[in-house]
């Protein structure tokens, strides 16, 4: 795994996104959904649009079948939803920001990682009124390695 982190300001986005319940390695199938609904409406456009999930709920504390998470995608202001797609602002703010080079199967121990070592070894706490999400940077299928490219965004406070 690849890993470094800072902490840095995160700017509001605007998306369209789709609800997934259930465990968060599943969430690639809502992620085809979202792409499913944009492409039509010629919402994709690369790199201009980010690729994004939210989560919710903690899996250590929550069920893995009622976990909750958004498969998003950023759009313009004003694009209006249909279906099973929904309208939210992500709030910027500060965050810690992990850039990692990982496996499928390392996105927990990447968490772990930054929110259970990183953020406290830094003088930070999680900031629990904001939406903590991954920003998915490559596609996995053209990697080389078949390695995910993502900052994991965890919003902060000062400890």
């Amino acid at each position: 795994m690849k890993f470094s982190a800072e902490v840095k300001e995160l700017p509001e986005r605007n998306v369209a996104c789709i609800r997934h319940v259930g465990p968060y390695p599943k969430i690639g199938e809502t992620i085809e959904k979202i792409f499913a609904w944009a492409g039509p409406k010629g919402l994709i456009q690369f790199p201009k649009t980010e690729l994004l999930a939210v989560y919710y709920d903690n899996p250590e504390t929550v069920a893995q079948a009622d976990l909750r998470s958004d498969a998003c995608i950023t759009v313009p202001e004003g694009t209006q939803p249909d279906g099973e797609a929904c309208a939210m602002k992500i709030p910027g703010g500060v965050f810690a920001v992990a850039h990692v080079e990982i496996d499928v199967s390392e996105y927990g121990e990447a968490w772990d990682r930054l929110v259970g070592e990183w953020i406290p070894e830094n003088g930070y706490v999680p900031d629990d009124s904001r939406l903590c999400y991954e920003l998915y940077l490559n596609d996995p299928d053209e990697h080389p390695e078949k390695k995910h490219i993502v900052d994991i965004c965890e919003p902060v406070r000062k400890a």
